[in-house]
């Protein structure tokens, strides 16, 4: 196992902020770590980092004690931009990556790649602060690979970021993965998530609430979403035995029901009501799930507050 979190717990006086934490992610693997405001994401990344010390339990790296001897294996981009404004991109970067123990040429070659990757070679010589947010992201980001770290630590890692520089920065992670780095995912966009990660573990006040395969959990749930097509008005839909809530689409209806019985009685009925041009029947979101999970106060565009 790459990395490992057994019985992780970390108090911070009387509030504990992370209790008897237990996560595997295997070598190569892109994981999700999610939570509402203040559930312990940052906290356990922290800890992962090195940056705090478990109140108990441990924390390894393929059978190692995480510890500053193992930095220059980890790469950590974090959510709030750490870099220092008045000073040049590439001397910044270069400068961060030597400290991780890379040769200064290599270093300057591999910036040079990650740049022209990233379309912003021209602003190799700007100062951060004469860069726009999202460029400043993408420089943050490669600040955190440029050293070819084993662990990548990416919390909130399209902050920022327009739909074209989100995609960029997708198959950039990607590609990673394929290369064998092992990831650790975190963010408050779930469609992100669910499109690139394989396991997770979603957080609720310190403690793991549930963790696994997504796909695994996503078939556990049942087929709870029925989507569908029809012109009609259907007025009495929400009086249906089982159904949980109507969404009237542009196209029909989307309806939450209690399990996959119900959707066939909603079909029966709809053709009475009028021509059905559509019907599926899906399993839940991630979106989803985790509402469930962490309660519907969740507020998906905060921050961490820890």
């Amino acid at each position: 196992m790459a990395l490992e979190l057994r019985d992780v717990t970390k108090r911070f006086g009387s509030h504990v902020a992370v209790n008897r934490l237990n996560l595997k992610v295997e070598e190569g693997e892109l994981f999700g770590l999610l939570g509402a405001n203040g559930a312990g994401k940052t906290t356990t990344m922290r800890m992962i980092l090195g940056l705090l010390a478990p109140t108990e339990g441990e924390i390894t790296w393929f059978g190692r004690r995480m510890g500053y001897d193992l930095s220059h294996q980890i790469g950590y981009l974090p959510e709030e931009r750490g870099l220092y404004p008045k000073l040049k991109v590439e001397e910044q970067l270069v400068y961060l990556a030597r400290l991780r123990g890379m040769e200064k040429r290599k270093a300057q070659r591999q910036l040079r790649e990650w740049l022209e990757r990233f379309h912003v070679s021209h602003y190799a010589d700007k100062r951060v602060e004469e860069l726009s947010k999202g460029n400043q992201q993408k420089i943050q980001f490669i600040t955190a690979v440029l050293h070819q770290p084993k662990l990548l630590i990416l919390d909130e890692p399209f902050s920022g970021l327009d739909p074209v520089n989100v995609e960029l920065l997708k198959k950039a992670v990607l590609d990673l993965k394929e290369q064998g780095t092992t990831i650790l995912f975190s963010s408050h966009r779930m469609e992100h998530v669910e499109e690139l990660c394989r396991t997770l573990c979603i957080l609720r006040n310190g403690e793991a609430v549930l963790q696994g395969d997504l796909a695994q959990i996503k078939r556990s749930y049942g087929k709870k979403t029925v989507r569908l097509r029809m012109a009609a008005e259907w007025p009495d839909l929400a009086a249906i035995q089982g159904v949980e809530r109507v969404h009237r689409t542009a196209l029909g209806y989307e309806v939450k029901v209690r399990d996959e019985a119900v959707a066939q009685t909603i079909l029966q009925e709809a053709l009475k009501v009028g021509e059905v041009t559509g019907f599926s029947l899906e399993e839940p979101s991630l979106h989803e799930i985790f509402i469930e999970k962490v309660g519907a106060a969740y507020d998906e565009g905060g921050g961490e507050g820890e």
